[in-house]
């Protein structure tokens, strides 16, 4: 796979923009492991290899176990995610493929019962600048880093 632009370099100014709205959400309510399965799991929809890549080594550096990470895509299915994390994995599928889902009420509501006004604001704003890096990368096909000895 070849990249086909550098995004960061053809437009500097949107691309400080969003990470300034990251750096935000990141300094904001939610907690950093929350974060990080969110953004892992969106990536995981829109098969982002890049930002899959990314997200798992970023978990991994602040503690997150790799049995989680393992397990989720299949979150539903695995007992080892809180009612907190469950409803914001819910949000974020429901966000992610909205056109789908409409996001519904019962998504809505599950969300709602664990996260205050703010943290429901920062956490939507969390699932759609992921989704927003995530076009970024599938569409200028950006490439994760690769050792040598793996490469194909």
């Amino acid at each position: 796979m070849q990249p086909r632009l550098n995004y960061f370099a053809a437009d500097p100014a949107s691309i400080h923009a969003l990470r300034a709205v990251e750096a935000h959400l990141r300094a904001g309510a939610l907690e950093h492991s929350l974060y990080e399965l969110v953004k892992l799991r969106a990536s995981q929809i829109n098969g982002c290899a890049f930002c899959i890549d990314m997200h798992t080594r970023d978990a991994r550096t602040h503690g997150e176990t790799e049995q989680r990470l393992y397990l989720l895509s299949a979150w539903r299915e695995s007992p080892l995610y809180t009612d907190r994390e469950r409803a914001a994995l819910e949000w974020t599928e429901a966000l992610t493929l909205i056109a789908e889902t409409r996001a519904s009420d019962d998504a809505y509501a599950t969300v709602r019962a664990q996260f205050n006004d703010q943290e429901l604001v920062q956490l939507t704003l969390l699932i759609g600048t992921i989704n927003a890096w995530n076009r970024l990368a599938i569409g200028f096909r950006s490439v994760h880093p690769v050792p040598a000895t793996t490469a194909a």
